[in-house]
């Protein structure tokens, strides 16, 4: 995981960056995290156009378009390190309105109550908006 950002109260936003921090969210948190982060990544590694024709240099460069092109998936941990919300955001943290934003909570509960105001710091570090009505996809009752 890499850091992103700090939120208040000691809890910290960590980009998810490998399929195997994606698995240990999912089973942590029991949502599906781990299933749209290989979709996406699979995406955008698809989309990957190798720039040498010789054949043990194609992968050149696959890395860092994977990380350029697919979704950010993050996660927020309090400072024991328990996580507290997952986030999925545009590609490169840029502000894209046809691109639907999600967080949730443990159990794809809503996380918005309880970390709102880390919610705001991570929007604030994008400089983007995370309301809830756009990036919470299930019902609220």
């Amino acid at each position: 995981m890499k850091y992103v950002c700090d939120a208040p109260d000691g809890k910290t936003w960590f980009r998810i960056e490998t399929e195997a921090e994606a698995g240990s969210e999912s089973e942590v948190m029991r949502h599906a995290v781990e299933k749209y982060f290989r979709k996406e990544q699979e995406k955008a590694a698809q989309s990957f156009r190798p720039i040498s024709t010789v054949n043990f240099e194609q992968e050149i460069g696959l890395k860092a378009h994977v990380q350029r092109e697919m979704p950010l998936f993050l996660t927020l941990r309090a400072d024991d390190g328990t996580p507290l919300a997952t986030a999925m955001l545009p590609p490169g943290g840029r502000d894209d309105r046809s691109f639907r934003p999600i967080i949730v909570g443990s159990g794809n509960a809503d996380p918005y109550p309880e970390e709102g105001d880390a919610i705001r710091a991570l929007a604030e570090h994008y400089g983007m908006t995370l309301e809830r009505a756009r990036c919470y996809p299930y019902r609220r009752d």
